[in-house]
């Protein structure tokens, strides 16, 4: 196979000569479009000369139908075969290009597959739910096998680490609270009440909840984000390989330091919620001593112990989601990322669910 470029006469004919296959196809490439596009920028007349052409194949058509563009003069093969393969791969390319098929509507299709995701995704929770049961109750007997110094560790970055954040949000909301409860006090002569309103609030459900956010948002997250990442680097396989109960090692010190710790973050945040309330009442000309009058009077022991054992089963539901999106975690990219929003997004949920479980409970018991 040869190929010659020539300039004659203010025309340039590229010629090919011989057999073009696809491996002259390959070799000729550059140089032939080298070839044309310098007479392009010459704006000379361009002439493909593929009348010595005695062999062709797709790859060969496919580089004199790029080398001649839809400018060039052609000179068709004088060879039958070569000609009509030129002449086939031509027409192909002139023809419409089908459209995508578009995506099929399946409501029932779709429907199904959702149920089912839904149905694996809460068989999967259950079963995790079941093998740290099942692990707890494994260890009850025999508590020294349990890591008490990881259990240390998360309650210092769960609890410790958080006492700020709950300072400066319970201060806010007894603030919030005050303030806006001092309105419609103020039109019926009510103000000393706000003391009740306020403690009563915090101490049931505002301290609890408000606790259980701030822990789905940092400690939860952390749970997924690190279990996840452990996940990923398969350091999970390799404990089971090591013959180790991830459930042992990585779950249970989680879920054990988040129940100990929400009542703490809880208590924080009614006390601190409480002061707040505290200045609000001073500015409106009432002394601390009222303000501790009324809720001497008007709040009670239950109140208190109701809002932390809520805290504690609230701090048991976000350990336990937190652990089960990290170890549920996948092995691209965006899995850990994936596994931190899921984390948060159920513990919020779960928080708001079994508040409104407590709510009804504690209406049908009386408190």
């Amino acid at each position: 196979m040869s190929f010659e470029a020539d300039s004659t006469g203010g025309a340039t004919r590229l010629r090919f000569t011989g057999s073009l296959s696809a491996t002259e196809a390959a070799r000729l490439w550059n140089e032939a479009h080298k070839a044309r596009d310098g007479a392009s920028h010459g704006q000379s007349r361009i002439l493909l000369d593929a009348s010595g052409i005695t062999a062709l194949d797709s790859a060969g058509a496919a580089l004199l139908v790029s080398v001649a563009g839809q400018e060039a003069e052609w000179r068709e093969p004088e060879d039958a075969t070569a000609a009509g393969v030129l002449r086939r791969f031509r027409s192909g390319l002139g023809e419409p290009r089908p459209p995508k098929p578009g995506a099929p509507f399946r409501p029932i299709t779709s429907l199904g597959a959702g149920v089912l995701g839904l149905a694996r995704n809460l068989r999967g929770r259950l079963t995790f739910l079941g093998e740290t049961a099942m692990t707890a109750a494994a260890l009850a007997p025999r508590p020294w096998r349990l890591r008490w110094v990881e259990v240390l560790r998360h309650l210092d970055e769960a609890g410790t680490r958080a006492f700020g954040l709950c300072v400066l949000l319970g201060v806010l909301i007894g603030v919030i609270l005050a303030f806006q409860s001092s309105i419609p006090m103020r039109q019926f002569g009510a103000e000393i009440f706000i003391p009740q309103l306020v403690g009563i609030s915090l101490t049931r459900e505002l301290g609890p909840l408000l606790a259980g956010v701030i822990l789905a948002g940092r400690t939860g997250s952390a749970y997924a984000a690190e279990l996840g990442t452990m996940r990923v680097n398969e350091e999970v396989d390799a404990l089971r390989t090591m013959g180790l109960d991830p459930m042992a090692w990585l779950v249970l010190p989680r879920v054990l330091a988040a129940m100990l710790v929400m009542p703490v973050l809880a208590l924080v945040m009614d006390v601190t919620g409480l002061i707040g309330m505290g200045f609000v009442m001073a500015t409106l000309g009432f002394p601390p001593t009222a303000v501790m009058n009324q809720l001497v009077q008007w709040m009670s022991l239950g109140d208190i112990v109701g809002g932390l054992g809520k805290a504690a089963i609230f701090g048991l539901a976000i350990g336990y989601i937190g652990c089960q999106a990290g170890l549920a975690a996948g092995r691209g990219p965006r899995a850990v990322g994936d596994a931190a929003t899921a984390a948060v997004v159920g513990g919020i949920v779960a928080l708001v669910v079994l508040d409104g479980i407590f709510a009804v409970l504690f209406f049908r018991l009386g408190w």
